[in-house]
């Protein structure tokens, strides 16, 4: 990748920004301990009522009443009722694949085989799970979501790729990618006068691919 000329941008990937606004929205609100264990738990139960779920996450009703509406607001949950009652479920694809992602990571750090097979479901280790909230809280930004699906759909780039291919402007993508870097979801290299920067495994890899995996599946309707 060295040389005075910088390859043309081979992949255009990008997100309708509507879509990724309110894919970013909704990471917003999974990016809390408490948002996250409830839609862990649903993941893990399937459809349950309010009760089932505090009991579950050990939260007081009330709260987990305020969550759930708030996730209903962005799709994230959604609702049917059973007589009187009224039942929840992960509405968006993205949060359940996360929670493949968690727990995956969770079996690599913790020599835990169970949670690297395919398909297994169980609860992870609430303080687990607080870190995994706030790690999404760190990217769950637009001009970070931008940066970080360039690099999954066009691999390592340097900084000027980058601002051509988002759009973002020179000195916001150099300030994202130093805050990026730090934070470990990318990595660099330097090549001649170029710094190199790529993608690194883990949720936030897994939620760019998760995001347009449901944009591919229903279009515009996301």
């Amino acid at each position: 990748m060295s040389g005075a000329t910088l390859p043309e941008v081979k992949i255009n990937r990008q997100l309708p920004t509507p879509v990724m606004e309110r894919a970013v929205r909704g990471l917003t609100y999974i990016a809390h301990p408490l948002r996250l264990r409830i839609l862990e738990f649903l993941d893990v139960n399937g459809s349950s009522s309010v009760s089932a779920i505090a009991h579950g996450v050990n939260a007081e009703q009330m709260i987990v009443s305020q969550s759930l509406r708030k996730m209903r607001e962005t799709n994230l949950v959604k609702t049917h009722r059973r007589g009187i009652f009224i039942f929840y479920d992960i509405c968006e694809e993205y949060p359940a694949s996360i929670f493949v992602c968690l727990r995956k990571l969770f079996g690599h750090m913790t020599d835990q085989l169970k949670f690297l097979r395919a398909g297994y479901k169980e609860i992870l280790p609430t303080d687990y799970t607080t870190m995994a909230a706030n790690r999404i809280k760190l990217f769950a930004n637009f001009d970070k979501m931008r940066i970080l699906e360039f690099l999954v759909y066009n691999g390592e780039s340097c900084v000027s790729e980058i601002v051509k291919g988002t759009g973002i402007n020179q000195v916001k993508v150099s300030q994202y990618l130093k805050k990026l870097s730090d934070d470990d979801f990318v990595r660099s290299h330097k090549e001649g006068r170029h710094v190199y920067y790529e993608i690194t495994p883990g949720v936030h890899k897994t939620t760019i691919g998760c995001i347009h995996k449901r944009y591919d599946n229903v279009g515009p309707a996301f």
